[in-house]
């Protein structure tokens, strides 16, 4: 018999995101740290059995699924699935959780977050960026600033997926050789506030346009996130995103002005030895093959680095190229954090209860 995990989640938000964190976290097996023992979504039992069982990006689920009245029978463990429109419709306690992952996206700031502690939630981990620092009480990426938590912050962010993996590329060569400036354009796939059609959007209008038939221009608070988690690049970055035709896996292209003169050897020497020692190992994969951003569907790491498409003009101009699943990545992040994060805060919140 499988030993019982030793804390419980629930999940608020049964979408991309939440569907991925909950598979991943049933494709870890025994080295999950935790158990989802309740998601709250308002889809319908058929389509939450249905597209738990088949999914179009990531093939079909690995292990048994069935629905039995209100529960979501998985690998014969029961997630209770709950439907409330609103955070203050769920009695958090009584389902005995020590974490509500909000991966619904539709939360900000702190008020939103506080909707989930005033009715029971005993601490919310974010599948998103806030509106601002003031919003959380900690944005961790992690393998870059994990061990900031404490344990006594209610409220995490768990940034984005393009945060994800520029941050800790940027930290790693900014430790190494100096950046001075830097320029980030993310060419992501498809996400679901494109249509396939041509239909209207809210204030984008580019949004408007078929995400299958065109390379579309989008806004991004990439910049702003990366300055939250590396102050010493505030000021001297900017970024900007494409949306393209495909259905998942993105990359971020990276140009940094550096202090000290280097060439692509150097820059590929970093990342190759970070990639296979120290903090980032298992986080950060490096490749010199060359690939198409499809061999990386389900890829669980934050950043693979394309060495293919390293490029430095004159000492001190640095292009690299590093793409990353902004699916499948992110919510093994969002795993890593949570595990992280009760593990520090879960046993803190018993002492003092006692």
């Amino acid at each position: 018999m499988p030993q019982p995990r030793p804390y419980k989640v629930a999940l608020n938000g049964y979408g991309r995101i939440g569907r991925c964190v909950l598979r991943a976290l049933f494709e870890r097996g025994e080295k999950a740290g935790f158990e989802i023992v309740a998601i709250n979504d308002l889809a319908d039992m058929a389509s939450i059995e249905y597209l738990t069982r088949f999914d179009s990006t990531h093939g079909r689920f690995p292990g048994e699924v069935r629905v039995e009245g209100d529960c979501l029978h998985i690998n014969g463990d029961c997630v209770k699935v709950l439907r409330s429109a609103t955070p203050e419709g769920i009695d958090w306690a009584s389902l005995g959780v020590d974490l509500v992952l909000e991966c619904s996206g539709a939360y900000h700031t702190r008020a939103d977050g506080q909707r989930f502690l005033d009715a029971g939630a005993p601490r919310v981990l974010f599948s998103q960026p806030m509106a601002s620092e003031a919003d959380v009480d900690a944005t961790i990426v992690y393998g870059v600033n994990q061990d900031c938590l404490t344990g006594d912050e209610l409220l995490v962010s768990n940034a984005s997926c393009t945060t994800n993996c520029g941050v800790p590329l940027l930290r790693l060569l900014d430790q190494a050789i100096g950046l001075e400036y830097v320029s980030i354009t993310t060419i992501h796939s498809a996400m679901n506030d494109q249509p396939v059609i041509d239909a209207y959007h809210h204030e984008d209008l580019r949004r408007t346009r078929s995400a299958f038939q065109s390379v579309i221009p989008v806004s991004t608070g990439l910049a702003r996130g990366i300055e939250r988690l590396l102050p010493e690049l505030a000021g001297r970055i900017q970024a900007k995103a494409v949306r393209v035709p495909t259905v998942n896996v993105s990359c971020l292209d990276i140009t940094m002005q550096t202090v000290s003169d280097t060439d692509a050897v150097e820059v590929n020497r970093i990342l190759r030895e970070a990639a296979t020692s120290g903090p980032l190992k298992g986080l950060l994969a490096y490749t010199e093959l060359p690939h198409a951003s499809c061999d990386f569907n389900h890829d669980p790491h934050s950043a693979i680095v394309d060495a293919s498409q390293t490029r430095v003009s004159g000492p001190r101009l640095v292009n690299i190229l590093a793409w990353f699943d902004n699916e499948w990545g992110f919510a093994n992040r969002m795993l890593d954090v949570a595990e992280h994060y009760l593990q520090i805060a879960a046993p803190l919140s018993v002492t003092k209860k006692q």
